[in-house]
C-alpha cells in the first residue's frame, strides 16, 4: 500500500486480525510492480485508481475485493489565498454533476466499457511506444545536470584555492564548508532547499531551481577537494622555482601551480561529472521530472 493512505490504515488493521506482513511505497507504480514481481501477494490502494490502470492495461492485476472504506477528497488552496479558484471549482463540479458530465467521465475511465489502450510489453515496443517522454526526461536530466556542474565548478575553484590558501581564515572557512556539504546527505540537502527554505524564507523555487541548486552545492564540496588535491599534487620543487624567480604567492600560484594541477583534475573532474549525472534520480523526490521519474 501507499505511505499515510487509508489504504495503509486498512491494511495494518486487516494484517493483525489475518496475521500477513505489509510493505509501503510512496507511489503508486511502484506498489503495482513489486505485485506484478512477485514480491507482494496484493494492493490495497485507491480503488479508482486500480481501475483505472486495470482498464487501460497499465498493470496485469485484477480487482478481487469490495471497497472497505469511502474517504471524502477535498480541492486546496492556501487559506484566505484564490477564493475565486476555489468557487469556480465548485460551480464546475456541480455543473458537471447536475449535466451528466461527471457519470460519463466516471463511465469512460472505470467504467466496464472504457477503452483499453494498447500497451506493447517488449523491450523495444516500450522504448518506441514511450519515447517521447523519455525523451524530455532525459533533456531534464542533461541540462540540470550540466547548469548545476558549471556552478559546482565555479564554487569549488574558489572554495579550493581557499582550502589551499596560507590564511588560516580562508582555508578554516573552506574546510567547514566542505564537511558540512560532504556530510548532509543529498536527499535530505533537496528536502531542505525545497521545503524548508520556502518556509523559513518566503521565497519560493520551482523544482528545478531547487535541483540545480542542491547539485550544485553538494557537487562544489567534492570539486574543492579535487582541486586542492590537485594543487597539492604538483611537486613542492615547483612552488620553490617561482618564489626563486622572485615571483609573489599569487603569481606563482595562477603561473606555475594551476596550470599544471589542472591537467592533474581533469579525470576527478569527469568522475564528478558522471556522479553528478547519476544524483538527478534523487531529485525525483522534490517532483522533478527527470529520467527516472519519467521512466
Amino acid at each position: 500500500m501507499k505511505i499515510g493512505t487509508t489504504g495503509e490504515a486498512i491494511a495494518n488493521e486487516l494484517s493483525g486480525e489475518y496475521g500477513f506482513d505489509t510493505t509501503t511505497f510512496e507511489d503508486s507504480v511502484n506498489m503495482y510492480q513489486d505485485v506484478a514481481a512477485g514480491n507482494s501477494q496484493a494492493v490495497i490502494g485507491d480503488a479508482t485508481v486500480i481501475q483505472y490502470a486495470v482498464n487501460t492495461g497499465a498493470v496485469d492485476l485484477r480487482l478481487i475485493a469490495e471497497e472497505k472504506a469511502s474517504i471524502p477528497f477535498g480541492f486546496a488552496v492556501n487559506k484566505g489565498n484564490h477564493p475565486e479558484l476555489v468557487d469556480m471549482f465548485n460551480d464546475g463540479l456541480a455543473n458537471s454533476q447536475a449535466s451528466g458530465e461527471y457519470d460519463e467521465i466516471l463511465a469512460t475511465y472505470l467504467g466496464d466499457g472504457a477503452s483499453q489502450e494498447s500497451v506493447q510489453t517488449g523491450f523495444f515496443g516500450q522504448l518506441k511506444q514511450n519515447w517521447p517522454s523519455l525523451s524530455s526526461g532525459l533533456i531534464t536530466t542533461i541540462w540540470v545536470t550540466l547548469v548545476s556542474f558549471v556552478i559546482a565548478m565555479i564554487i569549488g575553484m574558489l572554495i579550493g584555492l581557499m582550502r589551499s590558501s596560507q590564511s588560516m581564515i580562508l582555508s578554516g572557512i573552506g574546510l567547514v564548508y566542505v564537511d558540512i556539504m560532504r556530510g548532509i546527505p543529498l536527499l535530505v540537502l533537496a528536502f531542505f532547499i525545497y521545503f524548508g527554505m520556502p518556509q523559513m524564507t518566503g521565497i519560493n523555487m520551482s523544482a528545478s531551481i531547487a535541483g540545480i541548486l542542491t547539485l550544485s552545492l553538494n557537487a562544489a564540496a567534492y570539486v574543492a577537494e579535487n582541486v586542492r588535491g590537485g594543487i597539492q599534487a604538483v611537486a613542492k620543487g615547483q612552488a620553490e622555482a617561482g618564489r626563486s624567480l622572485g615571483l609573489n604567492y599569487g603569481t606563482t600560484m595562477r603561473r606555475i601551480i594551476l596550470p599544471q594541477a589542472f591537467k592533474i583534475m581533469i579525470p576527478s573532474f569527469i568522475n564528478q561529472f558522471v556522479i553528478t549525472l547519476k544524483d538527478t534520480a534523487i531529485l525525483s523526490v522534490i517532483g522533478l521530472v527527470e529520467l527516472t521519474q519519467t521512466g
